[in-house]
């Protein structure tokens, strides 16, 4: 209400999807439900049922865990290998992405005229705050649950702050932050080296938030209103589907962290390459948040142990 951008919204979606885009209903919540653990994952893989695959993956990792070590070297070997290769070819499609979003844009930009940027800069200012209101929320829990004052914490993730600012990657941060958890949060080296790292691969706070909020927006602009049964199921995919991501840039994984959400409330994904156009700037205050939260749960496991050591 207070900024409204549904005439520009308009525009901006004929120029995403000039011959109009298909509104699906969405799956009912006990549909979905049937979805979460695909029966064959290579069809699930086949399908793009990314949620499946991600769950079947969670479980898959956590049963390997218990083979014996023989069994599981080898295992964990060959899919380290693979993800890393993955990761080289995504980084190859990202190095001619640019061009493709470019003349996307330009398309959409003769078409909307100057109200596309305002609906980009409006989908930048809402997800952003959103993130920062994320990263803002732990301070005052690190105060009480981690025994430790808020001066004291700010500078100790200022730097662990600029080094996910100018990266936008949780993982390159991490030396940092066990740095900074060591010398400046009284955290044991044996802590910090366990959880940081560990809240680096699972615990992205701001991610399930942000991407439940680019697939509302994208709902917005349709004219969507998720029912609560939607709702549910959307952000039961964010929190399964943020596990299975990885600590890098989030144009990487944008359309395969988002898609489902929108899938499972039924939103047409035309949006999501322009959305992808100005991503870098959420994702700055996403991996801030992250960077934060992870921070900041370190020593309050930290000071939960010096509690019961006491």
């Amino acid at each position: 209400s207070l900024w409204p951008v549904d005439a520009a919204g308009a525009k901006l979606l004929l120029a995403a999807a000039p011959e109009g885009a298909q509104v699906g209903a969405g799956a009912p919540f006990g549909e979905f439900l049937k979805t979460i653990a695909p029966s064959n994952p290579i069809r699930a893989a086949a399908d793009d049922a990314i949620l499946g695959i991600v769950v079947f993956a969670v479980f898959f990792g956590f049963a390997a865990s218990r083979l014996p070590e023989r069994l599981r070297v080898p295992l964990t070997t060959f899919f380290e290998a693979v993800g890393e290769t993955m990761i080289i070819i995504v980084r190859w499609v990202l190095v001619a992405a640019p061009i493709g979003v470019f003349a996307l844009s330009l398309g959409v930009g003769l078409t909307a005229g100057a109200s596309a940027a305002g609906v980009l800069l409006h989908y930048v200012v809402v997800i952003s705050v959103a993130c920062i209101g994320i990263g803002l929320l732990f301070y005052p829990l690190v105060m009480v649950f981690g025994r430790v004052s808020l001066g004291r914490f700010a500078r100790a993730a200022a730097p662990a702050q600029v080094v996910a600012f100018s990266t936008q990657s949780s993982l390159a941060s991490l030396p940092v932050m066990v740095e900074r958890a060591v010398d400046m949060l009284g955290v044991k080296r044996a802590t910090a080296g366990l959880v940081l790292p560990l809240a680096v691969a699972v615990f992205r706070v701001t991610s399930p938030v942000a991407n439940l909020g680019v697939a509302l927006y994208c709902a917005h602009l349709f004219g969507i209103q998720p029912s609560a049964g939607q709702l549910v199921a959307a952000m039961l995919t964010a929190a399964l589907i943020s596990v299975g991501t990885v600590g890098l840039p989030g144009q990487v994984s944008f359309f395969a962290s988002i898609a489902p959400i929108c899938i499972a409330m039924g939103v047409p994904l035309e949006m999501l390459p322009l959305l992808l156009a100005v991503e870098v700037i959420p994702d700055i205050f996403r991996t801030l948040g992250n960077v934060t939260a992870d921070l900041a749960v370190t020593r309050m496991v930290q000071g939960h142990d010096d509690v019961t050591e006491g």
